[in-house]
This record gives structure tokens, C-alpha cells and sequence, in this order.
């Protein structure tokens, strides 16, 4: 399945030596030299060292560049850059019975060893939390988007905040992705009319017959009270999936503005099969989905985008706050 090099596509189970889907910290590649370009700071308690934009000189002792290409794969071309950050990046994400201990080269040019399995992740017990910040609304998705509960968590939460100037959803926590029905209870909460969110592609063919393109839009109406107040979303490296599609369809309906980096551009809508003789399935990607603008989602970039450069303060959310209080 890593030959496809995209997180989506992948076997409903794993053994102990199974590649993890996901790190904490994120690598970009730049002059074949990789650097952590973002953290997952919304997620994480404190980390001490400030490791944005440090160098990955090595993984668990061996040369960072040198693991990549011992990745155990045969048909991609380790040199095409974009399956080589995406190879870097599932290095990081490491094995389950391996450790992940980086030799790190900070931007003072100090060099550490970081292991990446003493980073301890939030424990979110609630499917969302909600708050209010002068007279701003902020919910924040835990990782929720599969549970259809989310939507009636987000009714009562979103009920409460009418009063507010204005509404930041926090998706920087849906690494799971999750189902259109969630996206879509929750899109329904912030229009008076049917909008148009995301394009869906394909091909049909049966039998020997011609292959024939089949395309559409899929539409989301309202529901309840609408929040007419402005909105902001905030996306990162660990929006994924239909986090990826609620955010690009809150900016497809016209009602928010999108914050942060590249997500973590998972292709296409996934469908479920099955193996003859396993008792476990795998997914694949069966339709492209775009942004009602044309865009493919896994393309996507904000137009406001916040470069992580800290670990101090939440940037993106500061940057979501200013744009936020402009509308």
C-alpha cells in the first residue's frame, strides 16, 4: 500500500512492525536537506527545545537521507521530491516496535538528540471543546469528525456562542478524517440556502464497454439556526481527510476564511473491500475531490498562510484572532 505514497489508501489493520500513519512533527524537504517546518503544537503538551526549522541530521543513528532511500519499497522514485517528503515523513512517523530518536541540527546550529516517543499527545476526553476569547467563539474538534454525535455536540456548543462577533472552528485535530454526514450537520449550521461545497470525479465502465466520466456536486442545505457571524477555520499538517473537505467546503459555501498550511492532503474519496482470505479489508481511493473553485483537494493551500516559526504561542490561532476581527 506505501507504494501509492499516500496515507489514504491503506490495510484495516497492522502488525507490530507496521508504519504508523502519522508523526507529531512534520518534515519539509528544501536543497535535499530535511527540516521540521511544523509541530503539532495544538496537540502536544510543551516540548522544551524550540525544534522548528532544526535540520534531521539522523534517525535512530542512521543518516536521515540514507533512511529514505532504504525505505522498503521498489516502484517509486525516491528522487521525485514529493514522494521523497512523503517517504521522509513516514519515517518519522516510524514503525510501532521501533523507537524514533532524531539527531536534530537547531537553527543555532546546537545539535540534540529528540525522541519522538516522549512527545505526550493531549488526552481529549469530550468530542469538542468550546470557548469564548473577547467576544470570539472558538470550537475545537477532538480528532471527532467520524462520530456522528459531533453534530449534536456542535449544535448545543455552536447554540451558545450566538451572542459572539464571530466563530473560529480549530480542525487542527482531525487526523482520522471522518464522514460527510458530520461535515455536512455541521456546514448546514451557517447558511440560509443550498450551497454547492465539494466536486466528486470518476469513471464508470461495466463490462467491455466504453469508460464514461461521471461528475457532480455535492450540495449541503441549511439546518436549524443559522450562525451568520463571520468565520475562520484553522487547518494544518493534521486536518485530514474530511477535515481536509469541511474546510475547503466552509470556504466553498462562502462563509469562511481559511488559516494555516497544507493539510494533510489525503487524495480522493476512500470506499472499503475486502480480501477473499483475510479476515481484514484495505481502502482505496475510488473518486477525485475538488474544491467547488476547480482545486483538487489534496492540492489545497490557504490563502492565509502562517508559517510556523515557534513553539511559545499558538501563531495560526493569533493569525486566525487578527483576520477574524478585520471581517
Amino acid at each position: 500500500m506505501d507504494e501509492f505514497y499516500d496515507s489514504h489508501l491503506i490495510l484495516n489493520t497492522n502488525r507490530n512492525s507496521s508504519y504508523r500513519l502519522y508523526s507529531p512533527v512534520y518534515a519539509s524537504l528544501s536543497n535535499n536537506t530535511f527540516k521540521i517546518s511544523s509541530v503539532w503544537q495544538s496537540q502536544l503538551e510543551v516540548i522544551d527545545e524550540n525544534i522548528i526549522d532544526a535540520e534531521i541530521v539522523k534517525f535512530n543513528g542512521v543518516d536521515f537521507n540514507k533512511t529514505i532511500n532504504n525505505f522498503p519499497t521498489r516502484c517509486q522514485d525516491k528522487n521525485n521530491p514529493e514522494i521523497r517528503q512523503w517517504l521522509a515523513n513516514k519515517v518519522l512517523a516510524g514503525r510501532y516496535n521501533q523507537p524514533r530518536v532524531l539527531t536534530l541540527k537547531l537553527s543555532n546550529n546546537k545539535t540534540i538528540e529528540f525522541d519522538l516517543d516522549k512527545l505526550k499527545l493531549k488526552d481529549n476526553q469530550s468530542l469538542l471543546d468550546s470557548r469564548v476569547v473577547d467576544d470570539i467563539g472558538i470550537i475545537r474538534t477532538n480528532n471527532s469528525l467520524g462520530n456522528n454525535d459531533l453534530v449534536t455536540a456542535f449544535d448545543k456548543a455552536l447554540d451558545g456562542l450566538f451572542e459572539t462577533k464571530g466563530l473560529i472552528v480549530d480542525l487542527r485535530n482531525t487526523v482520522d478524517g471522518g464522514n460527510s454526514y458530520v461535515a455536512r450537520g455541521i456546514m448546514s449550521r451557517f447558511i440560509s440556502t443550498d450551497k454547492p461545497y465539494q466536486k466528486h470525479w470518476t469513471i464508470e465502465q461495466y463490462g467491455n464497454n466504453p469508460e464514461v466520466i461521471r461528475t457532480w456536486f455535492e450540495y449541503v442545505s441549511p439546518r436549524s439556526k443559522t450562525y451568520t457571524k463571520p468565520i475562520v477555520v484553522l487547518v494544518g499538517h493534521w486536518t485530514g481527510s474530511m477535515g481536509e473537505g469541511l474546510a475547503i467546503g466552509l470556504e466553498g459555501i462562502g462563509r469562511a476564511q481559511i488559516i494555516g498550511t497544507e493539510m494533510e492532503r489525503l487524495a480522493g474519496e476512500v470506499n472499503g473491500f475486502n480480501f477473499i482470505h483475510q479476515k481484514y479489508g484495505f481502502r482505496l481511493s475510488t473518486s477525485k475531490l475538488f474544491h467547488i473553485n476547480g482545486t483538487p483537494r489534496e492540492k489545497y493551500i490557504p490563502r492565509h498562510y502562517v508559517k510556523q516559526t515557534q513553539l511559545d504561542s499558538d501563531e495560526t490561532l493569533h493569525y486566525g484572532v487578527k483576520v477574524l476581527q478585520k471581517l
